[in-house]
């Protein structure tokens, strides 16, 4: 496994572009990432993580214009992406009829416009991920098997399971240590708070406030 520096994104981007598994610091842990569109790819997350396959994947996209051209945004989730994208909010979408939907990231799926050296690399690919935290999934995992917060916890995460990850970038610690925050939204129905992460509850409220009061179920 190649440890690379943010400078070297571009390498990053070349190995996820050629089917390669990439993990990449986020502020709340290390994300194992792939491209959506591949399902071997993604398939080889699955197994690294030794999580089952009804348990989907995140979309990180390369762009907002990409959330809406594949799905279908309710006035909701157009008011939470243009206030709290980038960052740490996922949104679950439904998908466009027309939509080429990606199995490994479910449906509805769980997407996200990531800021930091994630959001960069995504750019660079020009074409979403599929990511996870880059640990063993809940229902497999011990006591010991925890998100990774660095780069040796990462390598650690590796020799343990072969996952097969070609690289790792190398963003320091990761300081929060905690899950992102979830908004469901369905197409043509108000927005639902499904779990409070690292975005604030009251961050949400606000991003949804219209004229005559907060519009969040």
């Amino acid at each position: 496994m190649d440890v690379l520096t943010p400078d070297q994104l571009p390498a990053a981007a070349r190995l996820l572009a050629a089917g390669q598994l990439a993990a990449v610091p986020t502020p709340r842990w290390y994300m194992l990432c792939a491209r959506a569109a591949d399902p071997a790819a993604t398939d080889a997350v699955f197994r690294a993580k030794q999580r089952p396959t009804d348990k989907p994947l995140l979309l990180q996209l390369d762009s907002p214009a990409t959330a809406a051209d594949l799905f279908d945004l309710s006035v909701d989730a157009r008011l939470l992406a243009g206030a709290l994208w980038p960052g740490d909010l996922a949104l679950r979408l439904p998908w466009k009829l027309d939509a080429k939907a990606v199995s490994a990231v479910g449906s509805p799926a769980l997407v996200g416009y990531p800021d930091g050296i994630l959001g960069r690399l995504v750019a660079l690919v020009g074409e979403p991920l599929a990511a996870a935290v880059c640990s063993i999934s809940t229902r497999a995992a011990g006591e010991q098997d925890l998100p990774a917060l660095t780069a040796a916890q990462v390598a650690a995460f590796e020799r343990t399971t072969r996952a097969g990850i070609a690289a790792v970038v190398d963003g320091g610690i990761c300081p929060h240590g905690r899950h992102m925050t979830i908004v469901d939204c369905p197409a043509g129905t108000p927005a639902r708070l499904e779990r409070e992460g690292t975005v604030h509850a009251r961050a949400v409220e606000a991003a949804l406030t219209k004229p005559g009061g907060p519009h969040v179920g």
